[in-house]
């Protein structure tokens, strides 16, 4: 149909930050906090989890029910993620399930459940929800990843609290806080979680770029809020980014709530496409060819790209996604793109549109495997000889074309 430039491997080089041996890490901060907790043999320990894809999440949640059940308590497992998993119990336990969160694995049973119990309301009248099954519980503990949102800019923005408020609080009170708006809100409701004394503590993680983790914290209650705002900091200094600021078409090979939780991570192709602003970086097209399988059919931020393939569309659940989006109440998340039939189909047709909207300069466009993944990546040359000047990533091979199977496939990225 229309010719695909070749492309130029590349790489560039990270801050490698790292801890050693996590779990010792772990075990020192959870000895010593659970040292200093007031607690009665035999109590329960409800632990939040997560469906962000913390790394390495089965050994954290292992550390950290280990430990809990050493100091003579009952920990068990609980859903903490708002909506995600279609809002329901079910979905929400295979999620877990999917990350091999089982009681083999690490120790303790999942308990899901979508009914929550008001624990009262922000300064702003912000109903406060939390999982009716972790506030029966004598204890909470929280497991987190410390990052960057991609909604919104503050000094709290993805960790400990907004795992509690938002996670814990299930769909009612991921809706509730979303409503009120995220920047003012989840500290406030987090706040409210706290007081109501069930707060054991919080595991805080932060990844660096190549998704290991980095930092580590065992945060008591009163110390949420400051953790999440010293650690994001960190976390913004490692994040990843594609070392460009423009290009005309940006091909990612795969987005899924494992990789974001707006599937394509708006921290690198652009926070503007969401949360609006000053159009820093500015991609002006995306192509995304595929949904990662842990992402259940949700294929919340998918509005965010502008073309994509019938396996994408295929494998969504546009309910479990639609659920997403109205928790959010960002219904543009889910748009459907521009879908073809393969991924030479959907490529070409891209960089075609791309090239016009160049209107005679030479295409820069890359291909990265998602936006968790863009140590390496591919470039057309214009963008390669920029950034490899600039001393931001080094050439890694030579220039070459596309390989599609028979079926028109990427032949890289064939099943």
């Amino acid at each position: 149909m229309f010719e695909l430039p070749p492309l130029v491997p590349m790489r560039q080089q990270f801050d490698a930050t790292e801890i050693d041996d996590l779990e010792a890490v772990l075990t020192e901060g959870l000895r010593a906090r659970l040292a200093a907790a007031s607690f009665k043999a035999g109590e329960t320990v409800a632990i939040g989890v997560g469906s962000r894809g913390v790394s390495p999440i089965q050994q954290v949640v292992r550390t950290v029910v280990q430990e809990i059940k050493a100091a003579g308590l009952r920990p068990f497992i609980v859903p903490a993620m708002g909506s995600h998993g279609g809002g329901t119990a079910e979905g929400q336990r295979d999620v877990l399930l999917d990350y091999g969160i089982t009681l083999d694995v690490v120790g303790a049973e999942i308990r899901a459940t979508m009914d929550t119990v008001v624990l009262g309301t922000t300064p702003d009248d912000v109903e406060v929800h939390g999982d009716a099954n972790a506030f029966g519980a004598d204890h909470v503990v929280v497991i987190g990843r410390i990052k960057p949102h991609t909604g919104f800019h503050s000094d709290i923005e993805s960790g400990l609290c907004k795992i509690m408020c938002v996670g814990l609080g299930k769909r009612a009170g991921a809706e509730r806080i979303h409503e009120g708006g995220l920047t003012r809100t989840i500290p406030e409701a987090a706040t409210v979680m706290l007081d109501t004394g069930k707060i054991f503590f919080g595991v805080g993680l932060v990844e660096n770029a190549f998704d290991r983790p980095a930092y580590a914290r065992v945060a008591g209650p009163d110390e949420f809020h400051a953790t999440d705002r010293e650690l994001l900091v960190e976390a913004k200094r490692l994040i990843a980014r594609i070392p460009t600021e423009q290009l005309h078409l940006l091909v990612i090979d795969e987005m899924g709530k494992n990789i974001s939780g707006s599937g394509m991570d708006t921290n690198v192709i652009g926070k503007w496409r969401r949360a609006g602003g000053e159009k820093v970086p500015l991609y002006e097209f995306i192509s995304v060819l595929r949904l990662t399988a842990v992402s259940h059919g949700n294929a919340s931020g998918v509005g965010e790209a502008d073309f994509t393939t019938r396996k994408l569309v295929d494998s969504v659940d546009w309910n479990d996604s639609y659920v997403n989006a109205q928790t959010a109440m960002a219904p543009g998340m889910v748009a459907r793109p521009m879908t073809f039939d393969t991924d030479r189909e959907c490529l070409e047709m891209s960089a075609h549109i791309a090239r016009r909207k160049a209107r005679g300069a030479d295409l820069r466009m890359v291909r990265i495997k998602s936006t968790l993944e863009i140590e390496t990546f591919l470039a057309t040359e214009p963008v390669a000889a920029e950034i490899e000047a600039a001393g931001t990533a080094t050439r890694n091979g030579d220039a070459r074309a596309l390989e599609f199977t028979a079926d028109g496939e990427l032949a890289d990225l064939a099943d």
